[in-house]
C-alpha cells in the first residue's frame, strides 16, 4: 500500500472511534439535550436511551457496514448496496446532510462569538453590571442577523475545517479528533464538577434523574426522545458511512458503533449535569428553578447560560470554558460533514486538493444566507433536520433490499467481535419504518406555521420559514432531480470506478 493510500484510511480502531464520537457529539448535546432533560427529567432520559438501541444504533450499524464494504462516499456506496435504480436515495442523503453542513458552520461561528463575549466579561468586570437577559437577547439578535462578523467567522470555520482535512484522513481528521474529543470531554467534565460543587447544585442532579410516571403516557415525550437520539447520534446522516469508507479491512463494526452511540449519550448526560445544577445554583428557590426548566426555554444556551455562570463565584471563567466546549463540539461535527463533501468530489475523480478547494467555495457560498439571516438558517434547519428521518428510512430500505438476515451476516457480523441478536436487528428494521413515517406525519401536523400549506391568498406557502409547503417543495426538488438524473449519477459515481 502506498503512503497516499495509507493516508486515506484510519491508522487504528481508536481513530475510527474518535472520528465517530466527533461526528456524533455536537452542539445538540450541549444545547438541546439539557433543555429536554430539564423539561421531562428521568422519564425522557429512559426513553431516549431506549431509542438509542431501537432507532439509532441499528441504522448506524447499517450505515457503517455499507461504507466499510464499498469504501466509497454516500452516493456510490448506497447505489451499490441498494441497487442502481435507487442511486437517487443516496443522492438525497448526501444533499440532506450538505444542507445541514452549509448552516452548521454558522453554529460554530455563534459559539466563537460567545467565547469572545465570555472572555470580555472576564477581562472587564464592569461589563458584568450590564449583564442581564435583555442585554443577552439583544446580543443574540445582533449576531444572528445581518452581522458581518458572523459571516466572517462562518468563512473562517469553513476554511479552518478544510485546512484540517485536505491532507487526508490520517493526517487530518484522525489527528484533529485525537486532540478535539478528549479536550472537549475534559472541558464539559470541568463545568459539571464546578456546577455540582455549588450549594444547590446537587438538587439539579436529583431533579434531572427523577421519574414522573405520568410522562410515559405523554406522546410528546416519546417524540422528543426519538428525535433527539436520531439527530444527536447522526443516524441516517451518511456521516458514519463516510467515516467507515476510510476504515481498515477488518474493522469491528458493532464494537465501534456501540462505543460511539453510548459515548454520545454519556456526553449528553455530562452536559445535562453541567447545566441543570447551574440553574438550581442561581435560582432564588427550587420552585423557580423547576419552573424555568419545565418552560423548555429554547434560548437556554445563548441567552441564559452566560447569566447563570455570572452568578456563580468565578463563573465568568466557567462561561469561557463552556462556550469553548460548545464551539469545539460544533466544530467536531462540522469537520465530519465537510469530509462527506470532500469524499463526494473525490468519488468523482477529483484529487483531494481540488476536492477540498471546491468544498470550501461551495460551503462558504451556500452557508452565507444562513450566516446573514436567522430566518434562512431556521428554514434550512427545519427542512433538512426533518429530512434526516427520510435519510434514515432510506438506509433501512437498503437493508431490506439485501434481505435483513443476509445483510446482517454479510455486512455487519463478518468482522464483528460482538454480535447484535438477529431477532432484535430484524425487529428494529421493521419497527423503524412506521416510527419514521409517524414522526414525519406528527411533525408536520403540529401547526408550527399559521398557514402550513397555503397562505391567506391561497398561494402555495413556500416562502414561510416553518411551513410544510417549504419542506415538501425542497424535498421534492432534490428527489425529482435525483430520479431524473439517476442513471447519470450512477454512471458518474459507480460505473467509471
Amino acid at each position: 500500500m502506498t503512503n497516499q493510500e495509507n493516508n486515506q484510511q484510519f491508522s487504528s480502531r481508536w481513530g475510527v472511534i474518535l472520528a465517530s464520537l466527533g461526528m456524533a457529539i455536537g452542539a445538540g448535546n450541549l444545547w438541546r439535550f439539557p433543555r429536554l432533560a430539564g423539561q421531562y427529567g428521568g422519564t425522557f432520559i429512559i426513553l431516549w436511551f431506549m431509542f438509542l438501541f431501537i432507532w439509532s444504533i441499528p441504522i448506524l450499524l447499517s450505515e457503517f457496514s455499507i461504507g466499510k464494504k464499498f469504501k466509497r462516499g454516500v452516493i456510490s456506496s448506497f447505489a451499490q448496496a441498494a441497487g442502481k435504480k435507487y442511486t437517487w436515495m443516496g443522492f438525497f442523503i448526501t444533499i440532506c446532510t450538505l444542507g445541514i453542513t452549509f448552516y452548521y458552520s454558522v453554529v460554530t461561528a455563534w459559539g466563537l462569538s460567545y467565547v469572545g463575549l465570555s472572555t470580555n466579561l472576564v477581562l472587564d468586570n464592569s461589563l458584568l453590571e450590564q449583564l442581564n437577559q435583555p442585554f443577552l437577547e439583544n446580543y443574540w439578535k445582533n449576531i444572528s442577523t445581518g452581522n458581518l462578523r458572523t459571516v466572517s467567522l462562518h468563512i473562517f470555520c469553513v476554511l479552518f475545517a478544510v485546512f484540517m482535512l485536505y491532507k487526508g484522513v490520517q493526517q487530518g481528521l484522525e489527528k484533529v479528533n485525537k486532540i478535539l474529543i478528549p479536550s472537549l470531554l475534559f472541558l464539559i467534565l470541568l463545568v459539571s464538577a464546578v456546577a455540582l460543587s455549588t450549594e444547590n447544585g446537587p438538587k439539579g442532579l436529583v431533579y434531572m434523574f427523577s421519574i414522573d410516571v405520568d410522562l410515559f403516557f405523554n406522546s410528546k415525550v416519546w417524540i422528543e426522545a426519538v428525535t433527539q437520539s436520531a439527530w444527536s447520534t447522526g443516524a441516517g446522516w451518511g456521516l458514519m458511512l463516510t467515516i467507515a469508507s476510510y476504515s481498515r479491512e477488518k474493522e469491528d463494526v458493532t464494537f465501534n458503533i456501540l462505543i460511539s452511540g453510548i459515548g454520545n449519550n454519556l456526553a449528553s448526560i455530562i452536559a445535562g449535569v453541567a447545566i441543570l445544577p447551574s440553574v438550581f445554583a442561581i435560582a432564588s428557590s427550587d420552585a423557580q428553578a423547576i419552573e424555568f426548566l419545565k418552560s423548555g426555554n429554547t434560548a437556554l444556551t445563548f441567552t441564559i447560560i452566560p447569566l447563570l455562570f455570572a452568578k456563580i463565584p468565578n463563573g465568568e471563567l466557567l462561561g469561557v470554558v463552556f462556550f469553548v466546549a460548545f464551539a469545539m463540539a460544533a466544530f467536531s461535527s462540522l469537520i465530519s460533514m465537510i469530509e462527506l463533501c470532500i469524499r463526494t468530489f473525490t468519488d468523482l475523480k477529483f484529487n483531494r486538493n481540488k476536492a477540498s478547494l471546491i468544498t470550501a467555495i461551495l460551503c462558504i457560498a451556500m452557508g452565507f444566507p444562513s450566516a446573514y439571516s436567522i430566518d434562512f438558517f431556521s428554514n434550512q434547519d427545519w427542512v433538512w433536520g426533518l429530512g434526516l428521518l427520510i435519510s434514515g428510512l432510506f438506509i433501512v430500505f437498503a437493508v431490506h433490499r439485501n434481505g435483513i438476515q443476509q445483510f446482517k451476516d454479510d455486512f455487519i457480523d463478518k468482522d464483528s467481535s460482538i454480535k447484535v441478536p438477529t431477532v432484535f436487528y430484524k425487529f428494529t428494521m421493521f419497527i423503524n419504518i412506521p416510527i419514521g413515517l409517524f414522526l414525519i406525519w406528527w411533525w408536520m401536523s403540529q401547526g408550527y406555521s399559521a398557514n402550513p400549506w397555503f397562505d391567506e391568498n391561497g398561494n402555495w406557502n413556500v416562502m414561510d420559514v416553518y411551513s410544510n409547503a417549504t419542506i415538501v417543495t425542497q424535498w421534492t426538488v432534490v428527489i425529482l432531480f435525483g430520479i431524473i438524473f439517476n442513471k447519470w449519477l450512477y454512471h458518474k459515481f459507480v460505473d467509471h470506478e
